[in-house]
């Protein structure tokens, strides 16, 4: 059923059912998010018990056997140890599932609002969502990895339930003029790609020093966490970079000029140097922790970029009380 608004400027149409299939599945989405961090968590917290009762290690002439201080070697429950992997691969299933639902709810919100579904803050938000769970399922695919995606979930879920609870905007808000150009779709896409994937090498990062300062997730963690952060922002900050120049040259065609040094500019350049320091310090020998620590502060520069900046500090990328 397709709805028409009347407008003193311009009709807009609604489809009434992809509205109610993009709230659906963006409900379900967060849902099925929920029973992924539940499956993920406990089977990581599964396999921590089994590694708990296990001191020492030895190898016996083949199968892996447990030392005891006060008794015998007794054999490694070799199937303890598979069937919390097995919770675990079924957290990151389910997270799959969870990521095709998001993808359908923005895919559907499009179809209802006839424009690229992130014209606004909202749409914004689940749009970066979805890049970041993307980007963690690609970046945690390794089976010993994908036990952490249970951190990136939940940082996902708590922000769709803020952006559904206090940012949600009806598919028939219409876009101001400047958001009414070609590079909404090239400009936005690219910052949205690019900050979820960020938002992953961050919280790989805070996972590497609450591992290095409590020894949280075991001695080969330091390793993982630490390629999975470099990666992440090895691909994104090239994007992140061409989303910068993308708002540069759009800026010039909106308001005539390519710098306006608006609040949302020079913080996305703060970001973009952070960013920059991190890769120099990752180079460099024996800096991994300080590269760890500049990480984590670029993504408390992108969640500032991405609340305070859009929402609280008026520019020239608020648009009608909302930010974008």
């Amino acid at each position: 059923m397709t709805q028409v608004l009347a407008d003193p400027e311009v009709a807009i149409h609604v489809n009434e059912t992809m509205t109610r299939y993009s709230s659906v599945l963006y409900g379900t989405a967060i849902i099925v998010y929920a029973i992924a961090i539940l499956l993920l968590f406990a089977g990581y917290a599964a396999s921590r018990r089994v590694v708990g009762q296990m001191p020492a290690m030895a190898q016996v002439g083949g199968p892996t056997v447990a030392v005891d201080e006060v008794g015998p070697g007794r054999v490694l429950p070799a199937e303890k140890q598979s069937n919390s992997q097995r919770v675990i691969n079924m957290g990151y299933a389910v997270g799959v599932v969870g990521a095709l639902a998001h993808v359908g709810s923005i895919v559907t919100r499009g179809f209802a609002t006839g424009r690229a579904p992130w014209g606004n803050m909202y749409e914004f938000i689940a749009l970066t969502m979805a890049a970041c769970v993307a980007g963690g399922l690609i970046a945690l695919r390794a089976p010993a990895n994908r036990k952490y995606l249970g951190f990136v979930l939940t940082a996902v879920v708590i922000m769709l339930v803020i952006n559904d609870k206090f940012l949600a905007t009806p598919t028939s808000h219409q876009l101001t003029v400047p958001l009414k150009s070609y590079w909404l779709v090239i400009h936005v896409s690219i910052i949205s790609i690019s900050s979820g994937v960020l938002l992953v090498s961050g919280i790989a990062s805070m996972l590497y020093l609450l591992n290095q300062r409590f020894g949280w997730f075991g001695p080969e963690a330091a390793d993982r966490l630490d390629r999975v952060a470099y990666r992440c922002v090895v691909f994104a900050f090239p994007l992140f970079s061409l989303g910068v120049i993308c708002g540069a040259i759009w800026a010039e065609s909106a308001w005539g000029r390519y710098w306006a040094w608006d609040p949302k500019e020079v913080v996305s350049f703060v970001a973009w140097v952070v960013y920059a320091a991190y890769l120099h310090a990752r180079a460099t020998a024996n800096m991994r922790n300080v590269a760890a620590a500049i990480n984590v502060a670029g993504f408390a520069t992108l969640l500032f970029n991405l609340f305070a900046i859009n929402l609280v500090i008026s520019g020239l990328h608020s648009y009608a009380g909302v930010g974008s």
